[in-house]
């Protein structure tokens, strides 16, 4: 068995559905501390995060990722108890195999191989560790950065262990993510009964124009890293549950995955003009989840990269695609930032699994980044 496969089993085992942590950060914590970390834990609300540190010099290379993972579903479906993770051949069961714990124990892995080999690297490791990434996440890595940016403490580069790869570990390394903007709108109207409708005023008959002016927009071109914007359509409600009721309002939900072309004033400022336009009564809510981030070419990007040809012999692609994630709230310090983790196919799934020497594998090539980036 190797290391990194004993540090997944110890992460899997712990129930830590979001916020809860259940004690794996403390295991990390306790796996980093005899190698030289310093240790701190930053506690918000009910969110766990962790900051740990070997060095004080830069650069500051940072592991970040998240040990809370999403519920399970119906426990009956699944072929064993989630959280007892099982190993058959090659594949390892347990939810979190994949999103993201996997990923935490090649870290550690990575980490003491290379402070083994390279006891006096140069720079500095560090850990960003929350329990707070599937959920809301407000109380995890966007308040830690917070808390080092307000002691002037600066990470240079950030690798998170979201599980970026396709078909093959490495294939795909995302070095940015669209931008997510949501929207309520409520369409206003006058309830009444459907034998009267000179008395009334249907908000159903206006989210028919709503809805093609919606989505007949263009909202940009696109560039070289992200695909052009889209909008779609997640919720329509309305009706009082009665055949013989106009109702008084419908309620349309949507969101944005934008690209770097557009800002969400943009998006916001043309929204209202085209419902403004229609001569609509409405009010409209906003919710930014998170702004647009691009790592290009740089020391990040070539020696992950390097790195991953090195172990793998074969060439990664780079790629934005996907829903949003952690470093959007890393990127805006002007981190290099990016993602690289196991294959994605059952990620957030009934049985979710992962390969044993998949994670070997990432392991080695999570070293390799850190020989590539601290030393000299």
């Amino acid at each position: 068995m190797s290391e990194t496969l004993e540090h997944a089993l110890a992460l899997l085992a712990k129930p830590s559905v979001t916020p809860d942590d259940a004690g794996c950060q403390q295991y990390m914590a306790d796996f980093l501390e005899p190698l030289g970390f310093t240790i701190e834990t930053m506690q918000f609300g009910e969110v766990t995060n962790l900051w740990a540190r070997r060095g004080t010099e830069e650069p500051v290379f940072c592991f970040a990722g998240h040990t809370d993972v999403v519920p399970v579903g119906p426990e009956n479906e699944w072929k064993s108890d989630p959280f007892i993770p099982t190993i058959d051949g090659d594949t390892l069961t347990g939810r979190g195999a994949a999103d993201m714990k996997g990923s935490l124990a090649a870290m550690l892995t990575a980490t003491k191989k290379h402070i083994d080999n390279h006891p006096q690297h140069k720079g500095s490791i560090a850990y960003l560790i929350t329990s707070d990434e599937e959920g809301p996440a407000v109380d995890g890595t966007v308040k830690v950065m917070q808390t080092l940016d307000a002691r002037s403490e600066k990470i240079d580069y950030c690798l998170i262990g979201e599980p970026s790869s396709s078909s093959e570990i490495g294939d795909v390394v995302k070095n940015g993510r669209r931008g997510s903007l949501g929207g309520k709108l409520t369409i206003k109207g006058i309830q009444g009964h459907v034998a009267y409708p000179q008395e009334a005023d249907n908000p159903i008959h206006h989210s028919s124009k709503v809805l093609k002016t919606l989505l007949d927009a263009k909202w940009d071109n696109g560039n070289e890293f992200f695909p052009p914007t889209s909008l779609q359509i997640t919720n329509i409600n309305s009706g009082t549950g009665a055949t013989n009721v106009i109702p008084g309002e419908l309620q349309l939900v949507f969101n944005f995955r934008y690209s770097s072309e557009v800002t969400d004033s943009d998006l916001k400022q043309k929204i209202e003009a085209m419902l403004d336009e229609l001569e609509i009564d409405y009010d409209l809510n906003w919710t930014l989840f998170g702004l647009p981030f691009i790592t290009g070419a740089g020391a990040l990007v070539d020696a992950t990269s390097a790195a991953i040809k090195k172990v793998t012999k074969r060439k990664t692609e780079l790629s934005t695609a996907g829903g949003t994630s952690d470093g959007r709230f890393i990127a805006p310090y002007g981190v290099e930032v990016l993602e690289l983790g196991p294959i994605n196919e059952t990620i957030h799934k009934i049985n979710e699994n992962t390969s044993v020497s998949g994670l070997n594998t990432l392991a080695q090539i999570y070293q390799e980044v850190l020989k590539q980036l601290l030393t000299e």
